[in-house]
């Protein structure tokens, strides 16, 4: 199988530890509207490699986007890195990070979750299994809705700006369009349960997002990183608004900061 794309981020001539990040949807590893741009900062003392996800940015196309091929990918980028790496996924990709990281925990040096998409480690939450209850029942995406009308449609009919529909955007839309559903994930939670390593998860408050969304998506989400936090006795870090990475950049900056020069590996 073709290998997946990686942007490398480095400015410690290649003397920095290094450090994967897993994307979520409709966007790709270096993305300034939903990816790691903003973590671009952190260069100045880690390797950062941004991983695009099958059929999203510049990586390969695929039928389907599936959370264990990326999982396969992840384990992959991590084992070309010697030593192993501290790991940071959001959303699809957090979930993939900690798949990845229960196949291979000795690889990792510690695990970032941002708003992970892990529903199975919040099992019997009645926020979750509503929304659950309410995916299940859904017809799915009509063959004839566009990419184009299905990011306006998720975005400006949400009451959030549309980033531009150009086609490396639309392209990550129609794959978000046609992953596997999140919620067929069955993430073995031993294994991260009994790591070394330690684990930080990020949740947005959610209270100034569009009304809609935060229902819809914001409540189940949070409930999500609370129950992962919970279950893995992970650091729960909240900060305000829906895309912490993105709008608290600074804070999530300084927080990975503190997580990687804790402990040493």
């Amino acid at each position: 199988m073709e290998p997946i794309h990686v942007t490398e981020w480095d400015e410690t001539g290649g003397e920095g530890v290094p450090v994967v990040f897993s994307h979520n949807i409709f966007t790709w590893g270096s993305d300034e509207a939903y990816g790691f741009a903003a973590q671009r900062p952190l260069a100045d003392r880690y390797r950062l490699l941004l991983a695009d996800r099958r059929g999203y940015g510049a990586s390969p196309d695929t039928d389907r986007s599936d959370f264990d091929t990326d999982a396969d990918d992840l384990v992959d980028l991590l084992e070309r890195q010697g030593a192993g790496a501290h790991l940071v996924g959001h959303g699809n990709g957090g979930l993939a990070a900690m798949l990845a990281a229960g196949r291979r925990p000795g690889l990792v040096r510690s695990l970032t979750l941002i708003q992970p998409s892990a529903f199975c480690a919040a099992a019997g939450h009645p926020v979750v299994e509503a929304m659950l209850e309410r995916v299940r029942d859904s017809a799915g995406v009509p063959d004839s809705v566009t990419p184009e009308q299905y990011l306006r449609a998720s975005t400006e009919g949400l009451g959030m700006p549309m980033p531009d529909p150009t086609p490396r955007r639309l392209r990550a839309v129609a794959t978000s369009m046609r992953e596997r559903p999140v919620w067929d994930a069955a993430v073995p939670l031993e294994p991260l349960q009994a790591a070394p390593w330690p684990t930080l998860v990020i949740c947005g408050t959610w209270q100034d997002a569009p009304e809609t969304y935060r229902k819809y998506a914001g409540e189940p989400l949070i409930a999500c990183a609370e129950s992962v936090a919970d279950v893995l006795d992970a650091r729960l870090l909240r900060v305000p608004g829906y895309y912490p990475h993105t709008q608290q950049s600074a804070t999530v900056n300084a927080a990975l900061r503190e997580l990687w020069e804790t402990r040493r590996y």
